[in-house]
């Protein structure tokens, strides 16, 4: 052992420009697999991550609108991307810092694992867009991913159930037709990161379910029963059709769970 977890995972979350949180990310998921980092003494996880002064984070409702074909709406709709798997980088981190310590070493290897997929995703996106002649920061995103985060805080299945079985899941419903709408603009190099991703996110969400599920199962409790009473309870929004059934059945994420819930407004805290 050559250094302490829970700073190296704090560390990066304190990281605000993009690149530097990448490579920290990387680097403790790096360091912890290959035995380097100690899981002694955790340490209280910051209340937000650190974030750079652009973009600009604006409520969900005033974001504009991403249609139509042309070069701008194919920038925006990346930027869009990019902003996700950046604050999906802190999810994973927040998720291991937060709950990691009471857990055992597989939890830790899983969710940093997805750590340094989120980094590696978001640094493919940068690429693309600096290779249309923009970057990460150009254009405004919204603070709403986070705000699942705050909402869970307090208690993992919570976590669980809403960061990687409904937002994460989210990303499989729409994923195809993302895919679709670059392959219309003649955007092979998108399509192929984004097709990537997709793979990706299959296992990320298998491993929140089976993590979910495996808690469930300790404590007595029914997951599916105990999955809908936390999306009722801590969800703001609905859950929207059409789902990737395939993709979240792969991922362990059977229609029993969402199906009867589809639509139906949530109340939130």
């Amino acid at each position: 052992m050559t250094g302490a977890l829970f700073p190296a995972i704090r560390h990066a979350l304190l990281s605000a420009k993009p690149m530097a949180k990448v490579k920290a990310a990387r680097a403790v998921a790096r360091d912890w697999r290959l035995a380097r980092l100690s899981a002694a003494a955790p340490e209280a996880m910051p209340e937000r991550p650190a974030r750079p002064d652009h973009p600009e984070l604006l409520p969900p409702r005033l974001m504009p609108r991403r249609r139509g074909g042309s070069a701008q709406a194919q920038t925006a709709m990346l930027h869009a991307l990019a902003h996700i798997e950046f604050v999906a980088i802190d999810l994973a981190l927040d998720l291991a810092g937060r709950f990691g310590a009471d857990q055992p070493s597989e939890f830790m290897d899983d969710f940093l694992s997805i750590a340094a997929d989120e980094a590696m995703h978001f640094a493919l996106l940068e690429r693309r867009l600096n290779a249309l002649g923009s970057h990460y920061g150009a254009m405004p995103a919204h603070d709403g991913l986070w705000e699942a985060a705050e909402a869970t805080q307090d208690d993992l299945l919570a976590r669980l159930a809403i960061v990687p079985m409904v937002l994460e899941a989210r990303g499989l419903d729409v994923c195809p037709a993302t895919i679709s709408r670059f392959e219309a603009m003649g955007d092979s190099a998108t399509v192929r990161i984004i097709k990537r991703i997709l793979d990706d996110e299959v296992r990320h969400v298998a491993l929140g379910a089976k993590w979910f599920n495996r808690l469930c199962e300790s404590r007595n409790l029914e997951p599916v029963k105990h999955w809908q009473s936390l999306v009722n309870s801590r969800f703001r929004g609905a859950l929207k059709p059409p789902f990737n059934d395939s993709a979240r059945e792969s991922a362990g994420l059977t229609r029993d769970y969402y199906q009867s819930l589809a639509s139906a407004p949530r109340g939130g805290q």
